[in-house]
């Protein structure tokens, strides 16, 4: 049993102390505030919203940060209410039962004092603790929330970026803007980890010509720890302060340092507290110099290189999300001797070793190191995230195999499904309450617990698919409100923006990482016809939000150009790009969307998950089959676009287009217009239903996570 002096202790005393800032009967909500279980309970963001509405929307729902910063008056109302005060000690309780279950082995290989040990370069656990960039985090956050749930032991791996992923501003041409914000963790849910003498613990990791020295924040996901490096201490250099500065910097040194720290340091944190992992679970390749350390540990006991590292690889398993080569990282010799050449010397460890074992022809010495291909080798098992992903990648890395076929390639899929408590938006979960059971989030993975929606009247779903379009068109407006007077927009587009959107419209949603094989611009691929969805008698609204990355700039052109349809007749009001998409929003749109676009370029999408969130809400996919989509569509559940690999991307690109048009036009729109005499689409919420039961238990993090327990218990080399 993981004991309490790792790190709980440091949380209990930074609790402690921010209730004694508070008024007495508030205590409970200082307990709360370190603990993120509160955030998928139902009724926890709304406890906390109630103290102070606006401080609590000023602080991107910290609560740490709102309890410190609200008023003395509204603290003293707080204090006099009592069924807040009903409401805190409800909430507590239900935290209190749930952490006090007991944990449950999996398998031989898992148990309470051997947990899996999760390593991700991000996080995406909460909006208000941004170490996180987008999909790979939100499911990692997704992944530590559904280990609690099913009471699953596990510890989470990760860095403290002091100024996390870039914020996004974009000016009045279009342009894609990047600043950065600074975190103070002390103001966040989390606490440095301290030893038995008060002081901070601290772990030191060879990083290229310097001593890199961390100390370590503990940060509660429900029952699951999540702990984080954090260099950015006076007895580092500035160079070795930066590394925990941004996620994903531009630089490629830096980049590699925070590998380093990760998969090392990391390590070394979990040895340090006392933590020894039964698995090792590498998220993507940043982690994968842990099994380098893994082996270091190995080799204490007097085992050669070879030999510790085929015995860390046996308690490693690797999850890939790239589908491309050029998307996995990669490094020349020099770069890898100069950032881990004193950590392999103090190890004993042949740098030419690991260098090889990063390459996929080991002898090819013009071949860089990539950091996936080592993590394939330093990794029992391996897989994709989605059925056609998985088929992907055995493509991709076959040549580490040269000897089998793509079919043999030992790599896997396991595909991603979300966290079903956490995007449900309200009004949904209370009717899915009324109607799926007790517990029904607990069963989320059975087909069994969904068929309850059948006793759910259409009014009732239409009622629910009417208030959240609504929330999330309030949203908006006041959103494009403020965006477009930051710009300085005429007071005329102003005003049209607080009329932006019609709460009673189909309403699209078209949101992720700008990158151009996403085809963000494919709905307007014929400006003409894409601008004549907006302007019909009963006409669709768009919303788009994504990211282009600083050094991307056909990114950021495809932004620009999205941005410039703003001057075309119908857009002004149809048409809203939000700008800065996080996680906050990105839960908005999944709830409040009716149609959720997802047009890859096959087969490059690895799986998506925001569709996934968008059928939790109702949601209807119109999406290319690739990715989850290629495994959940099917009779009346939503709408597909073909998948096939084609290499004329300039055909493709217009047969797609061509084929979304007529869907929307055909399909789509007069299916969700085609309402009876009290008013509802009979049609559209049959489709709703299908795609609810057929989706929602399927793609649900409970499946997933299990068939990580049940493939994991293979020892086997493929997941």
């Amino acid at each position: 049993m993981m004991r309490r002096v790792l790190g709980q202790d440091d949380l209990d005393r930074a609790a402690a102390a921010l209730a004694w800032r508070l008024p007495d009967p508030l205590a409970g909500l200082a307990r709360l505030a370190y603990n993120y279980r509160w955030a998928w309970l139902p009724g926890g963001p709304e406890l906390f919203r109630t103290v102070d509405p606006r401080r609590w929307r000023l602080t991107g729902g910290n609560p740490v940060r709102l309890l410190e910063e609200a008023s003395t008056e509204a603290l003293a109302a707080a204090a006099q209410d009592n069924d807040l005060l009903g409401r805190i000690a409800d909430l507590e309780a239900r935290v209190a039962e749930d952490l006090a279950r007991e944990p449950r082995g999996v398998g031989g290989t898992v148990f309470p004092d051997a947990p899996v040990a999760y390593f991700c370069a991000e996080f995406a656990v909460h909006q208000s603790m941004p170490i996180y960039s987008g999909g790979l985090g939100a499911l990692a956050g997704d992944i530590l929330k559904e280990a609690s749930d099913r009471a699953l032991p596990m510890v989470g791996v990760g860095l403290m970026y002091r100024r996390g992923y870039f914020r996004q501003r974009i000016d009045a041409t279009g342009w894609q803007q990047e600043y950065w914000v600074l975190t103070d963790p002390e103001r966040l849910p989390a606490a440095l980890v301290t030893r038995d003498d008060g002081e901070p613990l601290k772990v030191t990791v060879p990083i290229a010509n310097t001593l890199a020295t961390a100390q370590v924040w503990r940060v509660d996901v429900g029952r699951v720890p999540l702990y984080l490096m954090d260099t950015d201490l006076p007895e580092n250099d500035g160079v070795t302060r930066w590394i925990t500065s941004r996620l994903y910097d531009g630089d490629p040194g830096t980049r590699l340092a925070q590998y380093a720290l990760l998969g090392l340091g990391g390590v070394t944190v979990l040895e340090a507290l006392g933590v020894q992992p039964g698995v090792v679970h590498l998220n993507e390749g940043h982690g994968a110099f842990a099994a380098l350390a893994l082996a270091r540990a190995g080799m204490r006991d007097g085992r050669a290189y070879e030999d510790a590292l085929a015995a860390a690889r046996e308690r490693t398993i690797f999850t890939t999300h790239t589908p491309v080569p050029a998307g996995n990282d990669t490094y020349s010799y020099d770069q890898v001797a100069h950032t881990l050449g004193a950590y392999a010397e103090q190890a004993g460890i042949d740098v030419d070793a690991v260098v090889r074992s990063g390459r996929t022809q080991h002898d090819d010495g013009h071949e860089p190191f990539g950091v996936s291909q080592f993590a394939l080798r330093a990794s029992r098992a391996a897989n994709g995230v989605s059925r056609r992903h998985g088929e992907v990648a055995r493509e991709m890395w076959r040549g580490m195999w040269p000897d089998r076929e793509p079919g043999d390639v030992p790599i896997g899929h396991v595909t991603n499904g979300v966290h079903v408590p956490s995007w449900v938006g309200e009004p949904m979960r209370r009717l899915l309450d009324r109607h799926l059971g007790e517990d029904w989030s607990r069963r989320a993975e059975d087909p069994a617990t969904w068929t309850g929606l059948d006793h759910a009247t259409d009014e009732e779903l239409w009622a629910v698919r009417n208030e959240q379009r609504d929330r999330l068109v309030q949203f908006v407006r006041e959103r494009s409100v403020l965006d477009r007077l930051s710009r300085g927009d005429a007071r005329e587009r102003v005003e049209q923006a607080a009329r932006a959107l019609d709460p009673d419209l189909l309403t699209i949603g078209f949101a992720r990482r700008v990158a151009t094989y996403k085809r963000l611009n494919l709905l307007f691929h014929d400006a003409e016809r894409g601008i004549g969805l907006l302007n019909r008698d009963r006409p669709v609204q768009i919303l788009i939000a994504g990211k282009a990355h600083p050094k991307d700039d056909q990114g950021k052109r495809l932004v620009q150009e999205l941005f410039s349809l703003k001057d075309r007749p119908g857009a002004l009001e149809r048409v809203v790009f939000l700008e800065d998409y996080d996680l906050g929003t990105a839960a908005r749109l999944v709830r409040g969307c009716d149609v959720w676009v997802n047009v890859p370029r096959p087969p490059l999408e690895a799986s998506g998950t925001s569709g996934m969130k968008s059928v939790l809400n109702g949601g209807l996919q119109l999406s290319v089959l690739d990715g989850w989509w290629d495994e959940g569509y099917g009779e009346r559940n939503g709408w597909a676009l073909d998948g096939t690999v084609k290499d004329d991307h300039g055909a493709q690109d217009h047969e797609h287009a061509m084929e979304l048009y007529r869907l929307l036009e055909d399909e789509v729109l007069p299916t969700f217009n085609d309402r009876d005499e009290q008013g509802i689409p009979r049609a559209w919420l049959e489709r709703v239903r299908n795609s609810i039961k057929s989706c929602a238990p399927e793609f649900s993090a409970a499946r997933m996570v299990r068939d990580y327990e049940m493939k994991l218990d293979d020892t086997g080399a493929r997941v």
